[in-house]
């Protein structure tokens, strides 16, 4: 079957089987392996996208049944003017170790902020408690969210560890 969806802006076309999941269609058939594929049942939350504005796990969305919508990946938070201040922040608290989990925490993220500008650490908490990250133990996760809320307008890409060692000179 023929699928038509908006991904990141770029309307996309592709022959595929009617039992695709998202997860696939954006990973094989698109080649975004910014999007994650985890635990196939939901639990996981590495898969996390957005359809129609909205975080949706890709492991449980038919591709088809993304046809006409508008999809947002991790590849689309970046823009021409740099990182979203939800990446800078988990570059500047160091939100993630394996990085498995981090794109699906990040569009979740991104639409908490949205909807929350300045959430709290519960908050934060429950938003994120439908994914499972098995490296942090989420304390730098929360926090990275927080430096995001905190700088909605990120820093200059210059800025993130420009600080010098003690005793270094230029």
């Amino acid at each position: 079957m023929q699928v038509t969806m908006t991904v990141n802006d770029q309307e996309v076309s592709a022959e595929i089987e009617g039992r695709t999941l998202l997860v696939h269609f954006l990973r094989d058939n698109l080649g975004m392996t910014g999007t994650h594929w985890g635990c196939d049942t939901s639990n996981c939350g590495t898969c996390v996208v957005w359809m129609d504005g909205e975080p949706v796990k890709s492991c449980t969305v038919l591709a088809a049944m993304a046809g006409g919508h508008e999809v947002r990946t991790v590849e689309g938070l970046e823009t021409e003017d740099g990182l979203d201040p939800v990446q800078q922040g988990f570059m500047q608290c160091h939100g993630l170790q394996c990085g498995f989990c981090t794109p699906g925490m990040m569009m979740t993220a991104r639409a908490l902020l949205d909807r929350t500008p300045d959430p709290s650490e519960q908050e934060i908490r429950e938003a994120i408690s439908g994914q499972i990250c098995r490296c942090t133990g989420y304390s730098t996760i929360v926090r990275s969210i927080r430096w995001a809320a905190t700088h909605p307008d990120g820093v200059q890409p210059e800025a993130v560890g420009a600080t010098e060692p003690a005793g270094s000179s230029a």
